[in-house]
């Protein structure tokens, strides 16, 4: 088994602030933890690459495109919204970032690697098709699920979202999708507040109350996720990994830990054996606390690469 790690270190130079809790020690804090263990001899490190216009096009519209980098500024910020800033440097990264997915996407169905996580920053998947919100400009598992549709041998795929926020801009793109399975787990009543009630066959919605314990995060995995793919028998799982619903992190108010994030990387992998070849691409979301970051991605990661402790 063989998991990539795909970054860029042009992902550092997207700065929304000083004091912006998306900022590039995020990454920093993952890949100097990685590297500094075994896990890191263990997974093949790669160089992200940008994603073509034609590939964002498949969730974005070319105006909307357009409309972000007429916003990119030579110097200093421009806020796409109250919390969303470009600066000179946004557009190279966020066009990185969906790269990354699309890459992975690649690599996995070309069996090139077992499954793929991607460090990127900017996040995606508040992305809604042409707005820019929550840190997030272009939806990056939107555009790499899209590309593996263009794919013959792919039909049918599921996103599995366990970002303490829900994913609006997913949803948004996959709404009337049925070839796509989009489960999400979040707090509620909480940001963005946007989608969080839809009523759709392929969207399973698991909204958690503020204070919620990972053992009660375990049972809506197992109570909602588990039979929606063994339904939807996906071909392809993505994962928008997002660990800000760690008990540590600043933005939210659910309780989860490392082990949590363990448990359900291993429920993951284990319906990727059942329905999809075992093929997963996992792409970097929230999290916010850089500690709890890094080890909750190692022990997502470690997951990935073949370790099944589920505890």
């Amino acid at each position: 088994m063989t998991t990539a790690f795909i970054t860029h270190g042009d992902y550092l130079k997207h700065v929304m602030g000083a004091d912006h809790p998306e900022c590039p020690e995020r990454l920093g804090a993952i890949t100097q933890y990685l590297a500094s263990t075994e896990l890191g001899d263990r997974v093949k490190w790669m160089a992200a690459q940008t994603a073509s216009d034609e590939q964002i096009e498949r969730i974005h519209p070319a105006e909307y495109i357009c409309w972000l980098d007429s916003l990119q500024p030579e110097k200093g910020l421009v806020y796409a919204d109250a919390d969303t800033a470009l600066n000179p440097h946004t557009m190279r990264a966020a066009r990185l970032a969906a790269g990354a997915v699309t890459m992975a996407t690649d690599m996995v169905l070309d069996q090139q690697v077992t499954n793929a996580f991607c460090a990127v920053r900017p996040p995606g998947h508040h992305a809604e098709t042409s707005t820019a919100m929550g840190f997030c400009f272009f939806n990056n598992i939107a555009v790499g699920v899209e590309h593996a549709l263009s794919r013959e041998e792919i039909k049918r795929v599921a996103i599995l979202d366990f970002d303490v926020h829900h994913c609006n801009g997913t949803i948004d793109s996959f709404k009337n999708r049925p070839e796509v399975l989009v489960c999400s787990t979040f707090q509620h009543p909480f940001y963005p507040l946007r989608y969080y009630d839809i009523q759709r066959p392929n969207i399973v919605n698991s909204p958690l109350r503020a204070g919620t314990k990972g053992s009660e995060f375990r049972l809506a995995i197992k109570r909602d996720w588990l039979p929606a793919l063994h339904k939807h028998q996906p071909q392809m799982i993505f994962i928008s990994a997002g660990f800000d619903a760690h008990k540590d992190d600043p933005l939210g108010q659910l309780l989860l830990d490392e082990s949590d994030y363990r448990w359900v990387t291993n429920i993951i992998t284990d319906a990727a054996a059942c329905y999809a070849e075992n093929r997963i691409v996992s792409t970097l979301e929230g999290g916010y606390n850089l500690l709890a970051l890094a080890h909750s991605v190692h022990a997502h990661i470690d997951v990935l690469a073949g370790k099944t402790n589920d505890t």
